[in-house]
């Protein structure tokens, strides 16, 4: 039975990919931003644990950490939860940056940092959501496509680093899904958000699962996912 640490179970593909191990009987740490938010993560998912840590501020996860029982075991950790405000880079503020850059990079490397003696051990598998904006950056996608752009860089220096110890690192690049994130994006374009026009997350969600089940003579480094429609 693997444990799997995931961040972004709450909704869109985090969720679809907590839905599936669970249901396989697999053991979850889910991440939660609050007490609040994990008591929920709890009752959606009987049986998961979870740790609570606000990514928007990485520099108090390890402290937020050094409170709470940390996984002794480890077999992947899922980098899924992200934020987008989109603006032009004349318009974007510090506080854009920060918030995106924080959320969407440097928390993930933080919660590398932490779980990587684990994953050692195991052999296992670190597995970061990126984007299509993690290999294009468009306009007044500036700030997140930096930040995605960097989580690409986190996982292809992770890679190199650690190919040695046996932990895989795989990047999965998704272009629109249909979620809660994808209709605040809309929401900030001005458009009209048909959930029917782009991925559905348990299709993402399929991607996931099978890089990480992949048998051990293989890894999957890098994998974009795009509307099939």
């Amino acid at each position: 039975m693997a444990t799997h640490v995931i961040t972004g179970a709450g909704s869109g593909i985090g969720a679809a990919v907590a839905r599936r191990l669970h249901a396989r009987g697999d053991e979850l740490v889910l991440h939660a931003r609050d007490a609040g938010r994990a008591k929920e993560l709890a009752a959606e998912f009987p049986g998961a644990r979870t740790l609570v840590g606000d990514l928007a501020d990485p520099d108090r996860l390890s402290w937020a950490f050094s409170h709470q029982k940390l996984p002794e075991r480890v077999d992947t950790l899922l980098h899924v939860a992200g934020v987008v405000d989109l603006g032009q880079i004349g318009e974007l503020t510090p506080k854009a940056w920060h918030h995106q850059l924080n959320v969407n990079l440097v928390a993930p490397a933080e919660l590398t940092r932490h779980f990587l003696p684990q994953l050692r051990v195991s052999k296992g598998h670190v597995l970061f959501v990126n984007s299509g904006a993690g290999l294009n950056a468009h306009a007044e996608w500036g700030a997140y496509a930096a930040s995605k752009h960097g989580l690409k860089a986190l996982a292809d220096s992770l890679r190199h680093e650690e190919h040695g110890n046996g932990v895989r690192v795989t990047s999965v690049y998704p272009g629109r899904t249909a979620s809660p994130m994808q209709a605040k994006v809309h929401q900030q374009e001005g458009k009209d958000y048909d959930p029917q026009r782009w991925i559905d997350p348990e299709s993402v969600a399929t991607t996931i699962v099978m890089a990480i089940d992949l048998p051990r003579d293989a890894e999957v480094n890098d994998l974009t996912v795009r509307p099939g429609r």
